[in-house]
């Protein structure tokens, strides 16, 4: 499915480069794993090549979906429920589905949300891991590095 030098994305960790393909013996069983390097956080994981469909392993999107993700950014805040804890969970599976558009949708509710009013610890957390997944991925795709994506994900988030 995915060889050395492609450029990934795992839910809940960002975008990586798989830099190998290794089997080890894991409780007794033997089996193939990628060696998935993050560049930001320098960062590495395994995961079972069988296992990829199951933890969401994708690859990273092209330049032109970037387009969607940034309408995405510049439209206004989704109508979220005021309930702190409902509004986690939902902003929670967006982001464990993995996919750029519905995290660009996380980053952006929760950071105008924080100009606005403010954020939880446990909001702003999310934020932050939230922004990170979004900025490694924007970077791998737009060759930039960690502060230019980032500086270019809040430039297109509206005031």
């Amino acid at each position: 499915m995915f060889g050395v030098g492609d450029r990934v994305v795992y839910p809940m960790h960002g975008a990586g480069v798989i830099e190998g393909v290794e089997e080890r013996e894991v409780l007794g069983m033997r089996q193939q794993y990628y060696v998935v390097r993050f560049p930001l956080g320098d960062m590495q994981v395994m995961v079972p090549v069988k296992s990829v469909r199951e933890v969401g392993l994708r690859p990273v999107v092209e330049e032109a979906e970037l387009e969607r993700v940034e309408e995405i950014l510049r439209r206004g805040e989704d109508v979220i429920v005021a309930n702190w804890n409902q509004r986690y969970r939902t902003h929670l599976q967006k982001m464990k589905s993995g996919r750029i558009d519905e995290v660009a949708e996380v980053v952006r509710n929760l950071f105008l949300r924080e100009r606005q009013k403010g954020l939880s610890t446990g909001e702003r957390r999310m934020l932050d891991n939230a922004r990170q997944i979004l900025v490694s991925e924007v970077a791998m795709v737009k060759g930039m590095v960690e502060e230019q994506a980032a500086r270019f994900i809040e430039a297109q988030i509206v005031s």
